[in-house]
């Protein structure tokens, strides 16, 4: 054969090959358009058409195992942290409580894992006082925060970048990696746990299965900072109407304050008792605390410089012009976000945005922090890499985060954002020091946990002050010596100690977080116990 027929019969390969790849291509990103579409709507349309007759944990049987398992409290945490594995032993169950039921409450919690976390809390006791059967949450398969929220970032990163290879590798890896409740949390534990107070179920009886996936289903978001008397009122006549009823927004739904006490105590039992992470979570966790108190004192960072954060905030400070353009750009990219024109330096200066890194080293040094305690990086991706880390690194050089403590033992969690922040909660909450340099959902619920294991020291930055600190310091009217001294006095009532909670009469939203601060479940001092 001639060299022009080797030639034409190379280019007919060629065409062949890329007819294929571009087939192949279009099915694939049309089945992931049909999966992200079932997961987002999927409460809108016949479950039955969508194949979504599984959807709530269907696979599940009813029947309890339960184990005791040490817990990492004060009274027993060295004997965990030296012992490799936990040891199950028989766990006496609570009488069951009798009560008649009233129905059936379905929730798909949205968010991250705290917001999640705070909202399952919220849920188990609005069906305990609406004296319903409660069907084990949902998790969040639709929101970004949701798993597999670092894939989704790349997806959109190497949408950004014209990287149609690693886009469709990461989408198809996006539309198969979701997290149930059982991959999370220890769900028999959940159900046996608190069978005192409500009866859970891991899927609806037969007869009401089927008409769920027939697509017989009244779903709504209940209102949000609601009291008890909302849910009597409103929720509770639709449960009796409709049998089952599906509530598929749980974020901040039950108010902070003006309950009766029993109801915050409940919410503080499902908190930090009946929600346990699964043994596999648990005994990586640890681990990694293990490892760390090998190697002395270690202090929990949670570095909120992710690029999804950036985005989502507008917080450009001190980006290049480039990667300001790249977090815009993400940001339009994503409708779910309503804010689209942001005033980066006025946010900024109002105290709005995560603390850089290289700030966060000046306070890190400015409150005495040791330069050699461990600073354990409790976040995602740092956006900038080690390049945006190099002034932190430089300060304390022993960074460390559970990818370089348990580099083979977290194969199976990496691609899972709800379970890696599974990991780094258990880690914040034995640390010695926990940092938050940003508000959200793991900073608070942790705060409040941290409480509840006997106030350990959780440094709260005052950022509108830190960051105008910050730029008196580098513009010369400052000295480092005048900078120290502000940052201790500012922050010497911002530990973490015993106080109440600040509450704002109709304004839900800006008063103190229920589970950043649960008093009504905390020993307190006897002249805060009194008021």
């Amino acid at each position: 054969m001639g060299a022009g027929g080797k030639a034409g019969k190379a280019r007919r390969a060629a065409r062949v090959s890329l007819w294929v790849a571009r087939a192949s291509t279009t099915v694939l990103l049309w089945t992931c358009v049909v999966v992200l579409l079932a997961a987002a709507f999927g409460e809108h349309l016949a479950p039955s058409v969508l194949g979504l007759g599984g959807v709530w944990s269907g696979c599940l049987a009813q029947t309890l195992v339960i184990v005791q398992r040490p817990l990492l409290l004060p009274a027993d945490r060295e004997r965990v942290a030296a012992t490799a594995t936990a040891t199950a032993v028989a766990l006496p169950l609570p009488p069951k409580r009798i009560y008649k039921n009233n129905g059936y409450l379905m929730v798909s919690c949205n968010g991250g894992l705290n917001q999640m976390r705070a909202a399952i809390c919220d849920m188990v006791t609005v069906a305990r006082y609406l004296n319903v059967t409660l069907i084990v949450p949902e998790l969040d398969k639709t929101s970004f925060w949701a798993d597999p929220r670092s894939a989704f970032l790349c997806a959109v990163t190497a949408i950004l970048n014209n990287s149609v290879k690693d886009c469709i590798c990461l989408i198809l890896f996006c539309c198969f990696a979701y997290s149930e409740f059982r991959d999370i949390f220890d769900v028999d534990y959940f159900i046996a746990s608190l069978r005192d107070e409500v009866r859970i179920l891991k899927e609806l009886p037969p007869r009401l299965k089927k008409r769920v996936e027939q697509g017989y289903l009244r779903s709504m978001p209940p209102v949000s900072w609601s009291d008890i008397s909302y849910y009597n009122n409103q929720i509770l006549p639709m449960i009796k109407k409709y049998k089952v009823l599906h509530l598929n927004k749980t974020d901040a739904r039950l108010a902070n304050n003006g309950l009766p006490m029993e109801i915050q105590k409940l919410r503080c039992r499902v908190n930090f008792d009946a929600l346990r992470f699964t043994p596999e979570i648990e005994e990586l966790g640890r681990r990694v605390v293990q490892i760390l108190r090998q190697n002395g004192p270690f202090v929990v960072l949670h570095l909120r410089y992710e690029m999804d954060m950036l985005a989502f905030s507008g917080c450009t400070h001190g980006c290049s012009n480039e990667e300001a353009e790249e977090l815009t750009r993400m940001r339009y990219a994503y409708p779910w976000w309503k804010e689209k024109v942001i005033d980066s330096n006025a946010k900024r200066k109002d105290g709005l945005c995560p603390l850089t890194p290289e700030e966060i080293a000046m306070v890190l040094k400015a409150l005495d922090i040791d330069r050699n305690y461990q600073i354990y990086i409790a976040a995602g991706e740092i956006y900038g890499g080690q390049r945006r880390m190099a002034a932190l690194t430089s300060a304390y050089p022993n960074v460390v985060r559970k990818e370089t403590l348990l580099p083979s033992g977290l194969r199976f969690f990496q691609n899972h954002s709800s379970q890696m922040a599974a990991l780094d909660y258990m880690v914040s909450l034995e640390s010695d020091v926990f940092i938050p340099t940003y508000d959200g959902n793991m900073a608070k619920v942790v705060e409040g946990h941290r409480r509840y294991l006997g106030f350990k020291k959780t440094v709260l930055l005052d950022r509108k002050l830190v960051v105008e600190l910050v730029d008196e310091y580098k513009n010369g009217t400052l000295s480092w010596s005048d900078f120290s001294s502000s940052v201790k006095a500012s922050h010497t009532s911002r530990m973490g100690a015993p106080s109440r909670r600040q509450v704002i009469p109709d304004k839900p939203k800006e008063e103190d977080y229920f589970y950043a601060n649960p008093h009504e479940c905390l020993h307190q001092p006897d002249e805060l116990s009194a008021l």
